[in-house]
This record gives C-alpha cells, structure tokens and sequence, in this order.
C-alpha cells in the first residue's frame, strides 16, 4: 500500500519526497471498477510530495495497461494508460476559504495520504468514454440483432435524409399517373 505520513511529508520543507513504485491494484478496486475494468497490469506511479505551506502537493505521471470492455460489443480492449494527476492534501477539515481557493482539497485521513487510493482513482478517471476493439474502430462496426440495428449518427441522418414523408405517399394516390413523365 502506497501510504504516507502527511506529518513528515509536511515537515520536509526544503526537499522532495520522490516516488517510484510499481502498483497492485487493491481487492476493494477490483469489486468497486469490476464493470469497468476487467484487469490493470504493470502499474507504476511516479513523482513527488513537497510540502507547500499548511499543504502537502502531490504530482504524478501513472503507466498502466488496462483491460476493458468495448462500449459496443463488451469485447476485452487492452489499453496503454499513460496520465499526470496532482493533488493537495491537508491535514485539517478544510475552511470555506480554502476550498474556494481549492475546491479538490483532500483531508488526509488520520494524518495519511493514501497514494494508492489516488492512484486507483486516478486510473479510472483516465479511461475514455469510448473503448472500441479495432476492428470496431476500423470497419464502423456496430451491434445488430434481430429486426434492429445500431446505426452511426451519420447513417440515420443520411436515411432521414431520403425517407419519404408517409403524409405525401398518402397523396400519391389520388392522383393518376403521369403519361408524360
């Protein structure tokens, strides 16, 4: 567990606290990401704490590859994650004020700043809102079954496009036929 002392992160005022740490996800991630992410691999997070006045401020560069299902077919996507988050920490219950002046201020709970948490969070927010297999992505694949379909934005503008209006065929035939046409 990535885990530290917001205390001694604070009282190190002058230097940088490095992190270089490769990652297991934790149970608790795997049940609560379980219809997000089918599996996180070859997680490393990177960066530094450093004290900055009654705060403590992280920054990180996370890898990771994911496997995630498509948003079309459910098929697994193997993804390449490569994202920077920074947080601030302090060890207060944060006033108004300062969360005007930082409205993601987080408390470090009982005086730790749990990374891991940061860092499993951090890795589900990164993920697009769009995962498609390549094959998805290539050939505009999209599901169908019996009597439907899903269609493109662009295909259902084009077949509105050119659908008769059902009021004008109704009108087609009161008329006869023209000969000359």
């Amino acid at each position: 567990m990535l885990q530290y002392s917001f205390e001694q992160l604070h009282e190190q005022t002058d230097v940088l606290k490095a992190v270089d740490e490769d990652v297991t996800v934790t149970d608790a991630f795997k049940q609560r990401s379980q219809h997000l992410i089918n599996d996180a691999r070859n997680l490393h997070v990177k960066g530094q704490f450093f004290a900055d006045g009654d705060y403590v401020t992280g920054s990180f560069q996370v890898t990771a590859e994911v496997e995630a299902p498509s948003t079309r077919s459910l098929a697994p996507v193997v993804l390449h994650q490569d994202f920077n988050f920074t947080e601030t920490y302090c060890d207060h219950q944060p006033t108004a004020e300062e969360l005007e002046d930082d409205p993601d201020l987080i408390v470090a709970e009982d005086g730790v700043i749990d990374l891991q948490t940061a860092v499993e969070d951090n890795l589900l927010l990164s993920l697009p809102s769009t995962i498609l297999t390549p094959a998805e992505a290539n050939d505009d694949i999209f599901p169908h079954g019996q009597g439907w379909e899903v269609v493109s934005e662009q295909k259902a503008a084009e077949a509105k496009k050119y659908k008769p209006n059902p009021a004008f065929a109704k009108l087609k035939g009161l008329f006869p036929p023209d000969k000359d046409n």
